[in-house]
């Protein structure tokens, strides 16, 4: 495990060396001296010329425009594109495709280009610097593609290689200026996908999108769709759903669906839109009920005219049938009608389309219910793609058997990064960590779950960065192993900034996702985090506040051409979800300081109030100053205030209460971890958290005003070896004092300390500073502090596998730390016996007894058939306890784990006497992720994210004392 870290640590540092303008792949550009054997796109203020033959596919001559433009945008100058065959030149650009192009087979016949590595492939391509390729050119950059998608990919990888970001247009990312571009690719550099459909699917899309499409382009027609397939094809995507939810792809402007077919598009319609036709088209144009057992007639010539009006095009027709508006159908509906349905579909499209059916691409989607009549037997003929769905919230729901791999239609994926449902919607920011998609789609991959994956993305953005990566791991995920995860996220900074904020950029947004992914913004509530049980809510505002601050920071000292695009793609998601989280935190801290009586109470409601505006103008500033006003409706979806499900009218402030203070001075003080503060009639001394000498956290008090006046206050100890940081002092409205002890002078005997408060008008609180009495660890062990052992999975003192086997560290895929999974991801159980696979943890308890352990799994679910996964626990040589993870199959459990990010188990034990104990986790199921493991041993309180990890002695008795102190 070191060595992988060790790995990712040089990874990165590489990265930042070298350019990032392709993420992954080869750097064959130069924006120095043309070395040799390379070809000079831009030189001394002149540009190569590119070269197309005429008759190529219309999008490869598109698509080489783009490059023409491209590199205008890099150097300043626009090179000749040039659809004569007569080529000439010293330096030159051949672009084009194998069997279409003459200026590519001439070459493959002449010798000078080798193809056989992507000739009959799928969107095959190949790059590389020919010399000679031809009479009259001295040498030529060739881009060569194995179809029509090929071509267009290799020109696009010229133009991201020279700088040209997928997102010039959709992020307003800036192109570096360079009066020197060149390439060298003497050695052919070749590439074609590993899933062959990878596309998105723009929904839930009003209002931001809709609102935007409507300003700029006045609907969803062919000149807004142009921008969405131009993307889609820089990312190395090629299929979409279109949006749907008010709107119609092939009605709405009869262009689009031609104008996709020239892109080189191939696009379908959503999991419950069969035959090509939107839900829209019904509304507007069918009759009588969508039911077929009582209206087939209608339907079939609904959907005869949908596969009618596209037979030319490339797609993918979704089959089968789902209520009227995406909703299940009848109770009544039966699999036999269902199969019906398809094999009439089927029918209609060999008499419009193909008599081979079995040449036109198709897809069931095993959405919701629908996968359910799956279980219950229902088939559909083997070319069709099975398209597994995850569950709205990224975690799939089941992938192909080995005995389904066999089918010849293959399997796919439809995942989300957006949902309109329950258990609450989420539309507004970017929520899903990359580490999550990485898990689920490695998943996915390995199952052969590899003919389509779409995934839903909303308004498209802000959801760039999961977009990217979701398109960029279907093209190769073996290109993109767990260890190079937080690689990836740096070479994409470096891309659109540059190297030097590229791993500080590369961390806010991995932390902001991570964050965001805790608990969505939509979901958020006053008592979401814990205010008073390990600091919780403190901490994770300012978590939220530091990533900010640090965005803040960078966005300042980056060139103003740049700040457009980190405003959109780094600053306003960590901004946005700072504020959103603090504003919920005062608004719970509000309501315990009215609680508790203080002044200051009315000031945190005002920090409320001045919250909740500045998210209205984090909005408002994305709209109206943000490029000009280029992305104004886009960041209008309302996301404070939720009820239920569904989103609320307007955003709504979360509630506050004001106080009437006196206006004398009265002393309060509040102890750390405590609701109710002094004085409270019949409450005994306030008690603080133990300290003990392998935390290093402080405790703290907080001494604080119930009226207007300040007053002065004064804090001793009965104990010398406590330290105060403020022994005096005058309160407005409060003061947070921090308390530690200095442990080289405590007494071995010693177990608490008493603080005297002395305020006004001789008030006098008294608060216990207990003190742990484990003083002594084995060095590297978890330490018991306050009744509980928490440890991050990641931090194991030994790993077991067997031969074939191997424990995965996933980094960062957790709500507080990184995760550990097995691999292979398809193997089959194990035992738990002495050679089973394990993870084990030495830790230090000083409380013997009932012990229940909590393991916190990401929220996987069953996505083979049969019996749950299954992993055990166990302390020292007791029996391992097996838990079903998927033992409780309510939706009222599913709703939490989801809700959650995480799903908890909890098994009892015994520990039997105080002492070093190694707690084992053992992996029987594959596909299981664990992030966290918790011990009460009778102190856990309760929290969202579970207690800060334990300290580990890190030297024994006396050494580990000093460190400490």
């Amino acid at each position: 495990m070191k060595v992988i870290r060790a790995c990712t640590m040089l990874a990165a540092s590489l990265a930042l060396i070298q350019p990032a303008h392709a993420l992954g792949k080869p750097d064959i550009v130069s924006f120095q001296a043309a070395q040799a054997g390379s070809v000079s796109l831009i030189k001394s203020a002149r540009a190569a010329p590119i070269y197309v033959d005429p008759t190529d596919h219309v999008g490869v001559l598109r698509a080489a425009a783009d490059l023409q433009g491209d590199i205008e945008k890099v150097g300043s100058i626009r090179p000749v594109l040039n659809t004569s065959m007569l080529v000439s030149g010293a330096e030159v650009v051949i672009v084009g495709t194998i069997g279409k192009s003459a200026l590519i087979d001439n070459m493959v016949t002449s010798g000078k280009l080798d193809v056989s590595g992507i000739k009959g492939k799928w969107e095959g391509y190949l790059v590389q610097t020919v010399e000679q390729p031809m009479p009259g050119v001295g040498r030529a950059l060739v881009v060569a593609g194995s179809d029509k998608r090929g071509a267009i990919y290799g020109i696009y990888e010229i133009s991201e290689q020279i700088g040209v970001s997928p997102w010039h247009f959709w992020a307003d990312v800036p192109v570096n200026k360079r009066t020197q571009v060149s390439i060298a690719a003497p050695k052919r550099i070749d590439d074609a996908p590993v899933v062959k459909y990878r596309g998105i699917f723009l929904n839930d899309e009003a209002p931001a999108l809709t609102g935007w499409v409507k300003e700029k382009y006045g609907d969803y027609n062919s000149k807004f769709y142009a921008k969405v397939f131009e993307l889609i094809l820089r990312l190395r995507g090629n299929y979409l759903w279109p949006a749907m939810w008010n709107n119609a792809f092939y009605d709405d402007d009869k262009a689009n669906g031609k104008l996709a077919d020239d892109y080189g598009i191939v696009m379908g319609t959503s999991h419950h839109e069969p035959m090509m036709r939107a839900h829209q088209e019904w509304g507007r144009y069918g009759k009588g009920p969508w039911d077929y057992s009582r209206n087939a007639e209608t339907l079939e010539n609904f959907w005869t005219e949908g596969i009618r009006s596209t037979k030319s095009l490339e797609k993918v027709v979704t089959l089968g049938m789902r209520g009227d508006g995406d909703e299940p159908m009848s109770a009544e509906s039966n699999v036999s009608l269902l199969e019906k349905i398809v094999d009439d579909q089927r029918d209609i499209i060999a008499k419009q389309a193909n008599p081979d059916v079995t040449k036109v691409p198709q897809l069931w989607a095993l959405y919701k219910e629908v996968q359910e009549y799956y279980e219950k037997g229902m088939r559909v003929p083997d070319d069709v793609t099975l398209l597994w769905c995850d569950d709205n919230w990224g975690n799939i729901r089941r992938l192909p058997t080995k005995a389904e791999r066999k089918r010849s239609g293959g399997a796919g994926v439809y995942y989300h990064f957006d949902y309109v449902g329950g258990p609450r919607s989420y539309k507004w920011l970017n929520v899903t960590p990359i580490p999550k998609i990485w898990e689920q789609m490695h998943l996915a991959w390995k199952h052969e779950a590899d003919r389509l994956w779409i995934v839903n993305v909303g308004d498209l953005k802000p959801m760039e960065v999961p977009i990217e990566f979701f398109l960029t791991y279907a093209w190769n995920p073996a290109r993109w192993p767990a260890e190079r995860l937080p690689e990836y996220l740096t070479l994409w900074a470096a891309r659109e900034f540059g190297n030097e904020f590229a791993a500080d950029i590369a961390d806010i947004v991995a932390k902001y996702t991570k964050y965001n992914g805790r608990r969505k913004p939509e979901q958020l509530e006053p008592s979401t985090y814990s205010l008073l049980n390990f600091n919780e809510a403190e901490r994770v505002v300012a978590d939220y506040k530091a990533i900010a601050a640090r965005a803040e920071q960078i966005h300042d000292k980056l060139p103003k051409e740049k700040r457009d695009a980190f405003f959109q793609l780094v600053l306003h998601p960590a901004k946005a979800g700072a504020i959103v989280n603090e504003m919920y935190v005062a608004s719970a801290l509000n309501r315990l300081y009215a609680a508790q009586g203080r002044t200051s109470a009315n000031d945190v409601a005002e920090r409320v109030r001045t919250l909740f505006r500045e998210d209205a103008e984090l909005t408002r500033r994305y709209h109206e100053d943000l490029a000009g006003g280029k992305w104004n409706h886009m960041m209008s979806q309302r996301h404070l205030g939720y009820t239920f499900w569904n989103e609320p009218p307007r955003n709504v402030m979360p509630p506050v209460s004001e106080i009437q203070p006196t206006q004398q001075a009265e002393m309060g003080v509040a102890a750390e971890g405590a609701e109710h503060a002094w004085p409270r009639w019949g409450q005994p001394d306030l008690t603080l958290p133990a300290l003990n000498p392998f935390d290093r956290e402080p405790r703290f008090i907080e001494v604080f005003n119930r009226g207007l006046a300040p007053f002065h206050y004064s804090i001793t100890s009965d104990q010398p070896w406590v330290t105060i940081s403020h022994r005096s002092g005058t309160v407005k409205r409060q003061e947070r004092v921090v308390v530690n002890v200095r442990w080289s002078e405590v007494p071995a005997s010693a177990d608490v300390a008493t603080l005297t408060v002395i305020g006004p008008n001789g008030a006098k609180a008294r608060v216990k500073l207990p003190l742990t009495k484990l003083r002594s660890a084995e060095e590297g062990a978890f330490v018991e502090t306050n009744g509980v052992v928490s440890i991050e999975a990641a931090n194991h003192t030994k790993a077991v596998s067997p031969k074939g086997r191997q424990w995965l560290l996933v980094p960062d895929h957790g709500r507080t730390g990184s995760g550990m999974t097995t691999l292979p991801v398809d193997a089959p159980a194990m035992s738990t016996g002495r050679e089973g696979m394990r993870l084990e943890y030495r830790m230090q308890v000083a409380t013997a007894g009932e012990v229940k352990i909590q393991t916190i799994l990401a929220p996987t679910l069953k996505f083979q058939p049969g019996q749950g996964l299954r992993f055990a626990v166990s302390i020292d040589d007791e029996a391992p306890q097996i838990v079903n993870v998927h033992a409780d199959e309510s939706e009222q459990h599913w709703s939490r784990i989801v809700s959650d990010g995480a799903a908890t188990f909890t098994t009892t034990h015994r520990i039997d006497k105080p002492g070093v104990k190694t707690l084992k986790v053992w992996a029987i199921d594959s596909g299981l992720v664990v992030h966290k493991i918790v011990l009460n041993l009778g102190g856990l309180k309760p929290t969202y994210l579970g207690p800060p990890e334990s300290p580990r002695a890190r030297n024994r008795v006396k050494d580990a004392i000093r460190e400490f102190d």
